[in-house]
């Protein structure tokens, strides 16, 4: 049985006379996914912003208007609607009451239940989810430590395992991925909440994975070929472990591709993220990540230079045996 290969034997791309054009492409990608952010902002969930969350599903599509007069005749707050994955269902943005605590915020529930049912019969409360703004501002620090620490952690770690070059690429190549995850959310307005941060952090987790394979074989190369130009050392290094970069790639999307056509809405904001994390996270390992490197102006080992070094050297201070022939 002949085995499947998705990158021929013998590849030989020159990812390295592109860097060019990938570090115009990744600027360029990373201004407009920061403007993106910027100016439009993330869809935050409940989770980061407080207040009560519940999506509506309605038997037949639905006109927000309509919908956002009949909460508003409750006298519960000011809403705020958003149709969510289909016609059919809303999501529906209340504030949390300020006294009374769980048991006020249920009795919201309920009133918008009713009034919503007898304005609108077969609508049903598929979900509902409360978080104080209290609760939400310490998730909103804790979320964004969290990601900052993975990306430094992993920097520093890639720094002291190889050399400074590799931690600096390590640095620009994971907060690319995770620039170009939050435009990507900005420009959608997907539902930004606390299980889109897990998405980021796991798009860091295997971001620097490919990224150590790719690693890996540059110095273990370095070692091998000590004469090498940096540039077709590189290169060699990346076509030697593409066929393991693109077959991991393509597993993980095949599975993520699954859990985005039968996962349901709930999961579609998480899963979208995952796939382009995926792709981001390859052609910034490939393209970016490698051939930063050269910029960085990586050169063989220097332990491995001083030790050959000193070993010739002290060959001639030892000179030739005694009784020998010079």
């Amino acid at each position: 049985m002949k085995l499947l290969k998705l990158v021929p034997d013998n590849t030989n791309i020159g990812f390295v006379a592109m860097r060019k054009w990938a570090f115009a492409l990744t600027a360029l990608l990373t201004v407009l996914a920061v403007g993106a952010t910027a100016h439009r902002g993330l869809n935050l969930g409940v989770d980061f912003v407080g207040g009560l969350m519940i999506e509506a599903k309605f038997p037949q599509a639905v006109q927000t208007d309509k919908v956002r007069a009949t909460i508003g005749s409750l006298g519960v707050g000011e809403s705020s609607l958003q149709q969510f994955g289909d016609p059919k269902t809303v999501q529906i943005r209340l504030p949390v009451p300020e006294q009374g605590g769980a048991g006020a915020a249920n009795a919201v529930v309920e009133k918008t239940r009713a009034a919503m049912i007898a304005q609108f019969p077969g609508v049903t409360f598929s979900r509902y989810d409360t978080v104080s703004g209290k609760v939400s501002g310490e998730l909103i620090q804790t979320g964004v430590l969290a990601v900052m620490l993975a990306v430094f952690g992993i920097a520093i770690f890639s720094w002291f395992r190889y050399e400074w070059q590799f931690g600096v690429s390590t640095f620009v190549a994971i907060m690319h991925d995770v620039l170009m995850t939050l435009g990507f959310f900005a420009v959608t307005q997907f539902e930004f909440d606390l299980n889109i941060v897990a998405a980021v952090l796991t798009i860091v987790g295997y971001s620097i994975n490919d990224k150590m394979v790719i690693d890996d074989r540059i110095r273990e190369n370095m070692r091998k070929y000590r004469k090498m130009d940096m540039k077709a050392l590189i290169d060699l290094s990346v076509n030697e472990t593409l066929p393991r970069t693109v077959m991991t790639s393509v597993t993980i999307m095949l599975a993520l591709g699954a859990l985005l056509l039968f996962g349901g809405h709930v999961l579609r904001g998480f899963t979208a993220a995952m796939m382009l994390g995926i792709i981001v996270g390859t052609y910034s390992s490939v393209y970016v990540s490698s051939s930063l490197l050269i910029s960085l102006g990586l050169k063989p080992a220097i332990s491995d230079r001083k030790s050959a070094g000193g070993i010739a050297a002290q060959a001639e201070r030892v000179g030739p045996a005694d009784g020998a022939k010079p």
